[in-house]
């Protein structure tokens, strides 16, 4: 009788490894669950993940060239259905789900995606209003991007020559949907900005899918609108269409048609509004004109211009009248004045050295100062007396006070 097998522990998980591989019902399984522990791996750019539900866990992995074509970024408490097979990974002796398709469980992954990117772009402030420009009023050049050979390409050159047939179109012909298509537009905006003709730039498509639209939803794309240093305009789809473009872009219209009647102005309303303000401009100087020609009128009527040698009579008969009157005012302050300086005159003449001397009086000068007291005199001093008509040189003999 036979012992039993020993087997080594890579001999047993190279065996079940064989027979999980060779079971047709677990080479292609969707599984529902929710993802918990997700791993980007950098370096090799594989995800690691474990789905679960209210009782189980199963290990996942997802490699590089299966997870580059999903539209969204897994994240863990995300609820998916992934397709895949499983597997044993012999060196940890585990069975785990080898994932090549994922999508969002109650969520088209495309909605999850635009959802996600516009979250994050939103935070890094793409999207505020502030950064908005405003659009120029007259555009000489409008820079349009879109497909040549579409819908909408007509429907802007339509609109623009209806509108305002002054304006020059600068046309960047891309591909408006398909893996090269973001590539294009992104670098078509960019190329617009360093060229510098364009005043205003209208980028978009027709409707479509929402595969079809979503190259207006690449980040690539979003963050080359967000970055002109020209206005934008997204015209993406029809109107219920809204993609990232448009909120990046400083205005959004529904239509390609309706983008070109937001860049340019219409020529008819222009020359309605000229016409009007032509005719109020000529009104307004003919009311101008009428009511300076009043005022002439009026100043031409005045005495003043009828008659100027009249008014200028009058005016020298004033002048003579305020000179006579200055004269009459001068004349009696003249006199005025005269009468008494003649009474300060008489006053000092009255108060005159020489009038006093006049009436027999003498003064005595000692020295060069004049005396008036007898007591600065000495016996022997020598003096001079001064009269009213001459001097005389003396010396003094005697000095005696008043009381002697």
């Amino acid at each position: 009788m036979k012992g039993p097998m020993v087997l080594t522990v890579s001999q047993l998980n190279t065996y079940l490894r064989a027979v999980i591989e060779e079971d047709d019902h677990l080479s292609s399984v969707f599984v529902c669950g929710e993802i918990s522990n997700f791993t980007n791996h950098i370096r090799s750019g594989h995800w690691y993940f474990s789905l679960k539900d209210e009782n189980s866990i199963l290990k996942a992995v997802m490699f590089r060239t299966a997870n580059q074509r999903l539209r969204f970024r897994p994240e863990s408490g995300m609820r998916v259905i992934v397709r895949g097979r499983i597997g044993v990974f012999e060196r940890d002796g585990v069975y785990q789900l080898y994932a090549e398709d994922m999508q969002p469980d109650g969520t088209g992954a495309l909605a999850l995606a635009f959802e996600q990117l516009r979250r994050r772009l939103e935070a890094e402030g793409l999207f505020r209003a502030e950064r908005k420009k405003t659009l120029p009023p007259f555009p000489a050049t409008i820079g349009v991007i879109t497909s040549p050979t579409g819908a909408a390409r007509r429907d802007i050159e339509n609109v623009l020559g209806r509108r305002f047939p002054a304006a020059n179109i600068l046309f960047a012909p891309v591909l408006v949907q398909g893996e090269n298509a973001p590539e294009q537009l992104a670098a078509a905006v960019a190329r617009m900005n360093r060229d510098g003709r364009a005043d205003v730039i209208i980028i978009g498509r027709g409707g479509g899918s929402a595969e079809e639209l979503w190259a207006f939803n690449d980040e690539r794309v979003v963050r080359a609108v967000a970055a002109s240093e020209i206005p934008v305009i997204s015209a993406v789809g029809h109107e219920t269409d809204v993609t990232l473009c448009d909120f990046a872009a400083d205005r959004r219209a529904p239509t390609p048609s309706a983008a070109a009647e937001l860049a340019v102005p219409e020529m008819r309303t222009l020359q309605a509004q000229f016409i009007s303000f032509r005719s109020r401009m000529k009104s307004a100087a003919v009311h101008l004109l009428e009511a300076r020609t009043r005022e002439l009128a009026l100043l031409a009527a005045r005495p003043v211009l009828k008659s100027p040698e009249g008014m200028l009579n009058v005016a020298e008969q004033r002048l003579d009248d305020v000179v006579e009157r200055l004269n009459r005012a001068g004349n009696r302050l003249v006199d005025g004045q005269t009468q008494r300086l003649a009474q300060l005159a008489g006053k000092l003449h009255a108060l005159s050295p020489l009038q006093v001397l006049s009436r027999g009086y003498a003064a005595v000068r000692k020295d060069g100062e004049w005396l008036s007291d007898g007591g600065d005199l000495q016996p022997g001093d020598g003096v001079t007396i001064r009269f009213c008509d001459g001097e005389a040189d003396c010396t003094v003999t005697r000095v005696r006070s008043m009381e002697e």
